[in-house]
């Protein structure tokens, strides 16, 4: 396990740090914001108005897998249960047998290659299904929406693996404006770019570890096992998210209970064995523990209970994020606020989410760097 001192020198040095990141995954998360803009503008250039101008469908079906998909959940927690279009997340390569005229196919993918891609969009097409493609320019996917004459949003090639997020989720926002089903200040691009540009400045590998929030939260990481809570459906898309990026790039599972449907299991294992117990000296030292300790990481959304879409559990998000808070006290499990939105309340909650999913995407890049995990 690498030492917090050995890892701390790592994130601080920006030479060390451009060493270990062949794939450029750094400056691609910092440039989240631009790739939001440039985004937007090639879905302009799309043309939607071909799927749109057909008016609202009966169906919405997003065809995608690890980053597409959680973009897909990302919309779908933000229109609520009270949309007047279902909205579903498929894997692929099959779509879903009921579709047919009335619907619309989503297929987004950073690559636009692979049956996984362009089955669908054949498929749909055949159908007569209206489609709309989200992949690199020139890709297999691009070729099947052209044959078809639909939209195709075709993404520069300089997009890096596991931080094409907003590259995929931009075009489906849009869409979903264009449908009505999205007011245009709930998917404002503009206000979401700002806010990551924001972190960035905040989160950048030019900020030293003690004043960069992704630094510090990565190091707090070094050792720790993360159980993510999340407040409520849009921050519980965001919270797969984190767990996603922080297995595939740094090698560290991580739990995530969406709240408050998962309470009982998060207070579980909040509560459980693996919490450090009453009887834990919080000055003791460190560096006589084995293994790795608990670390509760909370993504929160203030407007989860109160936007005339609420949970219909029992205990709404809030209360179930208060109860499992005190029972991390209780237990001594150290506690660590994602990109916590303080001072940011006037802000779209999109945006906000997009605060906290940046911090994340920083610190899954940079836990990374400081163990060494992206050289090959």
């Amino acid at each position: 396990m690498t030492s917090p001192e050995l890892a701390e020198e790592v994130l601080d040095d920006p030479e060390l740090l451009r060493a270990r990141d062949p794939h450029g995954l750094l400056p691609a998360v910092a440039g989240a914001g631009a790739q939001v803009r440039e985004t937007a503008r090639l879905t302009e250039e799309a043309g939607l108005g071909r799927v749109t101008g057909a008016g609202r469908p009966r169906g919405l079906v997003v065809v995608a897998r690890r980053e597409g998909a959680v973009a897909a959940s990302v919309l779908r927690a933000l229109l609520g249960p009270s949309s007047p279009v279902t909205v579903d997340v498929v894997p692929g390569p099959d779509l879903p047998v009921w579709m047919g005229a009335s619907d619309v196919a989503v297929v987004a993918t950073r690559t636009g290659a692979g049956r996984y891609a362009v089955t669908p969009a054949y498929e749909a097409a055949r159908r007569g299904v209206a489609v709309v493609g989200i992949g690199a320019e020139g890709a297999p996917l691009h070729a099947a929406c052209a044959a078809a004459r639909s939209p195709y949003v075709a993404l520069p090639d300089t997009r890096v693996r596991h931080a094409t997020l907003w590259s995929l989720l931009t075009p489906m926002l849009r869409l979903a404006t264009d449908l009505g089903l999205l007011a245009p200040g709930a998917a404002d691009t503009d206000v979401v770019a700002a806010a990551l540009d924001e972190v960035a400045a905040a989160c950048g590998p030019a900020r030293e570890s003690f004043v960069n929030p992704a630094k510090t939260l990565a190091l707090e990481l070094l050792d720790a096992l993360p159980v993510i809570a999340a407040e409520g459906p849009l921050a519980g898309a965001a919270a797969t998210r984190v767990a996603d990026q922080l297995a595939t790039l740094a090698g560290l599972p991580a739990s995530h209970y969406r709240l408050p449907d998962q309470r009982v299991a998060a207070c579980a294992v909040v509560g459980g064995p693996l919490a450090a117990g009453d009887s834990d000296d919080f000055f003791r030292d460190r560096t006589d523990d084995e293994g790795r300790r608990l670390r509760l990481i909370t993504l929160r959304d203030a407007q989860a209970d109160h936007d005339g879409r609420a949970e219909r559990e029992p205990s709404n998000a809030a209360d179930a994020m208060r109860q499992v808070l005190r029972l991390a006290t209780d237990r001594n499990v150290p506690v660590s606020a994602l990109g916590e939105p303080g001072g940011h309340d006037s802000e779209p909650r999109l945006a906000r989410v997009a605060r906290q999913l940046a911090v994340a995407d920083f610190s899954a890049v940079y836990l990374a760097l400081a163990l060494d995990t992206q050289r090959s």
